[in-house]
């Protein structure tokens, strides 16, 4: 005789189903009541087309295809300005396609978020998306087969690359694009590293290795590393800014130790400092980096920092805190209701921190501790409960009441910001874990040609024009509508060119 089935059934699951909603309804109800907001979010509304007619259809699609191109054509003079600078190694007699051509190809391949070199040379070259293209950026004279590319790409300076994506952002903070969005001031810059691709064949003499379990047996592993740097604001908008590959090379071979995130850390420091000398900026850090010389390295550059601070880590910090706390005044304690949750927080300034050899190295710390309660429906037994979370940061500047709002859930919580737009770039369309080649030149040439398509739709979709559409379709979306309307025949050529020469000043939400 079988045994009942334990599965609950049909009645009882919608029952369930019934409760969690009452449950959810009573929470926002009581929320209300206490003047906790849930913070807003974003999906894409469920109904049918919002157009009636053809021509409605036909000026939503002409008026899409043109604001993105009116914002890319804004960009591209600065980034063609630096591409056109990379030396070109090749026989200039047997030369068909211009250098800053073959790039640009590449950048739209990524705007229009094409999964690899074959989709691209399939979907790209096709009679009709070729015209439009060519037609709305006069610079791409032609478009070449993507292996074409991928030869340009192992031959030349890549860094150029991502030194044109530098210069692009340079320009849009000298013409005060993000103002409105600084921390205190400070550009708020989270650093975050990452795992590119891993392969079982080591393909090139860079790439970093490991051993792996595999039953009784240990494998190696082969894969690319990277630590990116990203603007992120607290309204969302998170800019790609630099890429730090790890390579093996560049480790202690001696000791044998490969690269590391924080050998890279220094090696991007570097260069932020010297591509940015005099921006204020705000280095939002994990608990990896929370060490005294990623601190000495933040002073000498006069940067900002906030560093999350793990259990286990700096137990000297730990225990002047544990010392101290007792002792906390009422001025060192805040507490305030942020979105649905209830925050306290309380601090500890002027922590003294020793490092090095014989402790001979300090740094002055300040310690913050973010504790904060949430009601949620439990969805096994439909009830109301309340959860617990705790935030330690390191701040580089004294804490405050009149700061510590800021610095912690408008600077330091947004280090989630990286995170998020490594998945986007992995997940949602910019196909950041494909190979596209399996040269290492080429690969990082690549990359940072990713970097740059993420960073113009990026300010598509916090342009002022574009946000509802995006905001409706999701980015996406809206780079599919875009792509189905120039692989269709939607757009009529001369009102395409007649609004394209119209003024254009990019304002960003």
């Amino acid at each position: 005789m079988s045994k009942a089935s334990r599965r609950p059934g049909r009645e009882e699951i919608k029952r369930k189903r019934k409760e969690i909603k009452q449950a959810q309804k009573l929470l926002r109800t009581l929320k209300e009541a206490e003047g906790l907001i849930p913070a807003p979010k974003a999906t894409r509304p469920n109904r049918m087309s919002p157009y009636e007619t053809v021509e409605q259809e036909e000026e939503a699609r002409t008026e899409a295809v043109v604001e993105q191109a009116r914002i890319i054509r804004a960009k591209l003079p600065i980034l063609l300005k630096e591409l056109s600078r990379i030396p070109d190694p090749r026989n200039p007699r047997m030369i068909v396609h211009k250098l800053s051509c073959l790039l640009i190809y590449g950048i739209l391949s990524f705007v229009l978020q094409m999964g690899s070199r074959r989709q691209a040379n399939e979907e790209l070259t096709a009679p009709e998306i070729k015209q439009q293209l060519m037609q709305l950026f006069p610079d791409l004279e032609t478009i070449a087969h993507h292996d074409t590319l991928n030869r340009l790409l192992s031959g030349i300076d890549v860094d150029r690359i991502e030194a044109a994506q530098i210069e692009l952002v340079r320009s849009l903070i000298r013409d005060k694009k993000f103002q409105p969005y600084l921390n205190g001031g400070y550009y708020p810059i989270a650093i975050d590293g990452t795992q590119k691709m891993v392969r079982k064949t080591l393909y090139s003499e860079e790439w970093q290795e490991r051993e792996v379990s595999s039953g009784e047996q240990k494998q190696k592993q082969y894969y690319v590393y990277v630590l990116e740097a990203n603007l992120v604001f607290a309204n969302g908008m998170r800019i790609p800014l630099m890429s730090e590959f790890l390579d093996y090379h560049k480790g202690d071979i001696a000791r044998e130790k490969q690269d590391c995130e924080l050998r890279a850390f220094y090696r991007l420091a570097e260069r932020l400092k010297k591509a940015f000398p005099h921006l204020p900026i705000l280095l939002l850090l994990d608990g990896l980096f929370a060490s005294g010389p990623v601190m000495g390295v933040c002073r000498r550059n006069n940067w900002e920092f906030m560093i999350v601070l793990q259990d286990g880590s700096l137990p000297q910090i730990w225990q002047e805190y544990e010392g101290l706390k007792k002792l906390l005044e009422e001025e060192d304690r805040f507490v305030q209701a942020w979105a649905d949750r209830q925050q306290k927080f309380h601090w500890i300034n002027d922590i003294e921190y020793t490092y090095g050899a014989n402790a001979r190295k300090r740094q002055i710390v300040h310690l913050v501790v973010c504790e904060e309660s949430w009601d949620e429906v439990d969805p096994e037994t439909c009830k109301i409960i309340s959860k617990h979370s705790r935030h330690v940061w390191l701040s580089s500047k004294p804490l405050s009441r009149s700061n510590v709002h800021c610095r912690c859930n408008l600077g330091a919580r947004y280090r989630w910001g990286i995170e998020e737009d490594i998945l986007v770039e992995k997940r949602c369309g910019y196909h950041y874990e494909h190979c596209f080649s399996y040269n290492w030149n080429a690969m990082k040439g690549y990359h940072y040609l990713m970097r740059i398509g993420h960073l113009l739709n990026v300010l598509v979709a916090f342009s002022a024009k574009l946000v509802n559409i995006v905001k409706e379709k999701g980015l996406q979306g809206f780079i599919r509508f875009i792509r189905q309307t120039l692989s269709g025949r939607w757009l009529d050529g001369p009102e395409v060119q007649r609004r394209l020469r119209q003024p254009f000043q990019l304002r960003l939400l």
